[in-house]
């Protein structure tokens, strides 16, 4: 019977030392070159019902990322200053944009982006262009 009760804590005592031990070190060198091949990943969603229909007519990859890239930085400054001033601007402008054209969004993003603004002047009758 004390062999049993011996037995029986053994048994308990060997998966609590194995689930506790330290890893090696080629499994944490693994985990390290894993997580610093992950990259950010940005998707653009946008809650106007009749944007993902407006957008599907649009061309696919009319332009180069360069060009969106550029296009939003002029947009996203002129959006950010008609938010800062709704009174002049009638408010339409509910959000800020926080986009940063040294980052890499992507050219599905950037395109996205370019297209959204191309559509809220459509539907709107506005011209996001500064001057305009």
């Amino acid at each position: 019977m004390k062999k049993l009760k011996y037995f029986a804590i053994l048994l308990l005592f060997l998966p609590a030392c194995a689930l506790f031990s330290p890893r090696s070190s080629q499994e944490a060198a693994d985990l390290q070159i894993q997580s610093e091949s992950d990259s950010t990943e940005y998707e653009l969603v946008v809650f106007d019902q009749g944007f993902e229909t407006w957008l599907l007519m649009q061309p696919s990859h009319e332009h180069s990322l360069e060009y969106y890239k550029s296009r939003n930085r002029i947009y996203v400054s002129e959006w950010n200053h008609r938010y800062m001033n709704p009174r002049r601007y009638r408010g339409n402008y509910e959000s800020h944009l926080d986009y940063d054209p040294f980052i890499d969004y992507g050219l599905e993003f950037e395109r996205r982006l370019y297209y959204y603004f191309k559509y809220f002047e459509e539907t709107n009758g506005v011209r996001l262009e500064p001057g305009f």
